[in-house]
């Protein structure tokens, strides 16, 4: 640790090449487009930060200011707690080859103490220390960890898919998930509905996966429909949320789900599974251009074409792998990051553990989003899979 002689020699030196500027200048040149990093640390930021600045802790700048910021020639401004550490962030983008950098002199406690804008509340303590790994991720930070702790993702089925689903969702932060199961939990789930336990054999699945998801974060809503999706009730199931993980293990609530998704305008992460392989998309009705679930299977199958799992089996780390890739592909949603699986379909073999991605376009003779489809009601659509099955 260098003598106070020393860090004041130090400091004056970095005066002597980096530009100091106030808050307020600083705040003129956010608007302007420059990028504000807020270089203290997780902890300290969860008492408040500036307006649109980026969370960026000063001992990961280095290594993640490129994913950032990959622009040289982008004007940057250092903030930190008083002044200090800033200049040494400074510094350090300087080496870099950051052309246009500024330190904001007094730091936070100064933009705090002139009134300028500050974010509050959005993490503390517990929160900056739970998601500290993902905030640290320049695409997700503070701002993307406030969109998790919004967003309101409804599950249908606390089974295979819905149990990795929901654990990953829960650690993540996503603050409301709501489990849609009629289910009790029987000791031939346990290989592959992990979210489950010997010790909670015969009771309800929703019950068995509040339980776990309430001891990985008790910060998450756990909200529990005991219900089976049917035609009179899934609108209700769905309606205000952002998202749907599709984890049914049935075509007529699938199909359901499919229709009331499209009227709801939610985007719907699918996911199947069959022995040894899967299959993962998104179907996206707030995208003008995205296919439906009825664009990959436009009428049902009958039940000898498609058998379920108790039927056909499984091998149990298959379902985890299709949960997980949804469970992805909802974060990125949520996020608004990344090329989420619209128009595309992802297959995977484990047997060869092989992954292969097929364009899925939007098909113009689609019953569901076509320019001829017609709705008329999800009792036609119950009928239509009854009939098949």
């Amino acid at each position: 640790m260098p003598s106070p002689t020393q860090r004041d020699t130090l400091l004056a030196e970095l005066r002597g090449r980096i530009p100091e500027i106030s808050p307020a200048d600083a705040l003129a040149r956010q608007a302007q487009g420059a990028l504000l990093i807020d270089v203290r640390e997780d902890g300290e930021r969860a008492a408040g930060m500036p307006a649109g600045a980026l969370g960026l802790s000063r001992g990961f700048l280095e290594l993640r200011i490129e994913q950032a910021e990959p622009d040289r020639a982008r004007s940057i401004i250092a903030l930190c707690g008083s002044g200090m550490r800033s200049l040494l962030a400074a510094d350090a983008l300087q080496r870099m080859g950051y052309r246009d950098v500024h330190s904001v002199a007094g730091g936070f406690e100064r933009w705090k103490g002139e009134g300028l804008p500050v974010v509050t509340g959005a993490l503390d303590a517990d929160a900056a220390e739970r998601y500290a790994r993902q905030l640290r991720l320049p695409q997700v930070g503070e701002a993307g960890q406030a969109k998790l702790a919004a967003a309101k993702v409804v599950l249908l089925g606390a089974g295979g898919l819905g149990a990795p689903a929901a654990l990953y969702l829960a650690a993540a932060g996503v603050g409301q998930l709501s489990l849609i199961d009629d289910d009790r939990v029987e000791r031939s789930n346990l290989h592959r509905q992990v979210i489950h336990a010997d010790a909670r054999v015969g009771m309800a699945k929703t019950e068995s996966a509040r339980l776990a998801l309430n001891a990985l974060n008790p910060r998450v809503r756990i909200e529990t429909r005991e219900e089976r999706l049917r035609a009179d009730n899934v609108e209700r199931l769905l309606d205000g949320h952002d998202l749907v993980i599709d984890g049914a293990d049935n075509f007529p609530a699938r199909y359901l789900l499919a229709a009331a998704t499209r009227r709801l305008r939610l985007p719907m992460v699918y996911g199947a599974v069959e022995r040894f392989t899967g299959q993962v998309s998104v179907f996206d009705p707030r995208r003008d251009d995205a296919p439906c679930y009825r664009c990959l299977f436009p009428e049902p199958p009958s039940a000898a074409e498609a058998p379920n799992c108790s039927e056909a089996g499984v091998l149990g780390v298959l379902p985890g792998i299709v949960g997980l890739l949804q469970a992805t592909e909802a974060l990125k949603l949520i996020l608004g990051i990344g090329e989420p699986l619209v128009g595309r379909l992802l297959s995977f073999d484990a047997l060869c553990m092989h992954f292969r991605e097929t364009r899925l376009p939007r098909d113009p003779a689609c019953p569901g989003c076509g320019a001829a489809a017609r709705f008329t009601g999800y009792e036609d659509i119950a009928a239509l899979c009854a009939a098949a099955g």
